[in-house]
């Protein structure tokens, strides 16, 4: 029986979409979603990091094992966001410097590992745009120990599919459905615009709770009560 459960990859997503996905914040849409943030233990190794989006290749690597990443590396696309379930493993890093300049080669705009990375200043001097949930030295080996590609994972306590497309920041990660990132996009770009009057208006001078109702809304409550 083969170890690996290989599948074709996604469809990638349309190049407008993502383009406007990448001029909003994850927190935008934490406005308006719910569901799809990867747990928030999993940030951006530059906590200056700007949005990047892409279309979601998914990858399961057990313990001690990254022959199946080296596997993934070699078939990214540009456009590809590498998102890696590391199977509950939070000991051994799957990601350093070697393999991060082989996933930037092939153009993949990022990479999301729940679990563990290593060799930060040579991540960082690659440029990858890397998540994670922290750093080791303990490293993985290519010990043919099995693993999926392009199947339906788990990061960050988040089901994510391939294809689904993902967004992720200084603040954190969302993988969203695919048939429902459309919307959720203009829901967040409706929502910045209205974010940049608001600012406009508190640059002007005027007070938060005045612009967003809240003085008047309290005001108005009778004395010892609450809505």
């Amino acid at each position: 029986m083969n170890k690996y459960r290989i599948a074709p990859l996604p469809a990638q997503a349309d190049a407008g979409l993502i383009a406007d996905l990448e001029t909003i914040e994850t927190a935008t849409l934490g406005h308006v979603r719910f569901t799809g943030f990867l747990d928030r233990r999993i940030q951006a190794l530059d906590t200056n990091q700007p949005t990047r989006a892409g279309c979601a290749v998914t990858l399961a690597l057990p313990a001690m094992c990254s022959s199946l990443m080296h596997y993934a590396a070699s078939f990214l696309r540009p456009g590809d966001f590498l998102i890696v379930d590391r199977l509950g493993d939070d000991r051994y890093a799957c990601l350093g410097g070697a393999v991060a300049r082989a996933i930037k080669n092939a153009g993949a705009v990022g990479i999301v590992v729940d679990g563990c990375v290593t060799d930060v200043a040579d991540i960082l001097d690659e440029g990858l745009p890397v998540w994670c949930r922290g750093t080791s030295s303990l490293t993985t080996r290519r010990a043919d120990l099995g693993g999926t590609f392009n199947r339906p994972i788990a990061c960050g306590n988040v089901p994510v599919l391939p294809g689904d497309i993902v967004i992720a920041d200084a603040s954190g990660v969302v993988a969203l459905p695919a048939d429902e990132a459309r919307q959720a996009t203009d829901e967040a770009m409706a929502r910045e615009k209205r974010v940049q009057r608001t600012m406009e208006r508190l640059a002007a001078g005027e007070k938060l709770g005045e612009i967003t109702g809240v003085v008047a809304s309290i005001n108005s409550q009778p004395d010892g009560e609450s809505k």
